[in-house]
């Protein structure tokens, strides 16, 4: 995180509507991923979660990789519309500047329902002169609103990727999950995509350390079998290689880890 936001934001100096006595899942894994922007609550219970289960760490890290090569991957496929939701705090090569550096013309909206990343997102969301990237306050449990609220910058006439990275948890049930996803994908029109990458409930270890932390007093979050997550998908085209560990998708010389147990995948909608 560069050095002006963690001066304009000390991690202990909680910000207005952020609530530091509570865990938050933006910030821990802002903790795991090497940043700056966390409190002291948020470090106890990352490193609980790590004690327990010391791949998370490499999981944060390839999920982060992921994320760059498919974004790469959808501007050179021509989509120029990003739809990122649960986006967490900015780190380096966030969404935004990983499109624009190849397609200056891109546009990006985030959403999220932290004060904090807010926070960070109004310091930290540039954008080139020919593109646009904004931040919208919202749930993803309200895709109406987060399609209302995103429609000042995004054209729903063309192709738009929404992104879920690391957040489909937060949605205890998979009919809810699927109708969610469902209603922000019929907005939008054919050749679109889907963009989902999460943590499985493979590792016993995993299962504990995540039932651990949701009796911690945070927002409970909920793994799921690699074979719910690929129901997501439904009716929609994978990109090749599928649903697969975020390290074995299309995989380039790019320093990722080499985890097994999260997925991730991409699909176009037909």
């Amino acid at each position: 995180m560069p050095d002006e936001v963690s001066q304009a934001f000390p991690s202990e100096q909680p910000l207005s509507g952020t609530d530091s006595s509570v865990p938050h899942s933006a910030r821990i894994t802002n903790y795991w991923l090497g940043g700056k922007d966390h409190y002291a609550v948020d470090r106890e219970a990352g490193e609980r979660y790590r004690r327990t289960f010391p791949e998370i760490v490499d999981m944060s890290l390839a999920g982060r990789k992921f994320l760059a090569r498919a974004v790469r991957l959808l501007v050179d496929s021509g989509i120029r519309q990003f739809l990122d939701i649960g986006t967490g705090l900015p780190t380096a090569d966030n969404t935004h500047e990983l499109a624009q550096r190849r397609a200056p013309e891109s546009r990006i909206v985030y959403v999220d329902n932290d004060p904090m990343v807010l926070a960070h997102a109004r310091v930290l969301l540039t954008s080139t002169p020919e593109g646009a990237a904004d931040y919208l306050e919202a749930d993803l449990r309200e895709p109406k609103a987060i399609l209302d609220g995103a429609a000042h910058l995004l054209d729903y006439r063309e192709p738009v990727a929404v992104m879920l990275m690391g957040v489909a948890g937060h949605i205890a049930g998979d009919d809810e999950l699927r109708g969610i996803i469902g209603e922000l994908l019929d907005a939008l029109v054919p050749g679109s995509y889907l963009l989902v990458g999460d943590g499985t409930n493979l590792a016993p270890e995993q299962v504990s350390a995540q039932d651990t932390y949701n009796e911690s007093g945070t927002e409970p979050y909920r793994l799921r079998s690699p074979e719910q997550l690929a129901s997501l998908f439904d009716g929609l085209e994978l990109v090749e290689p599928g649903l697969v560990p975020a390290a074995q998708w299309r995989p380039e010389d790019d320093g990722s880890p080499a985890e097994v147990l999260s997925r991730c995948g991409l699909a176009r909608k037909p």
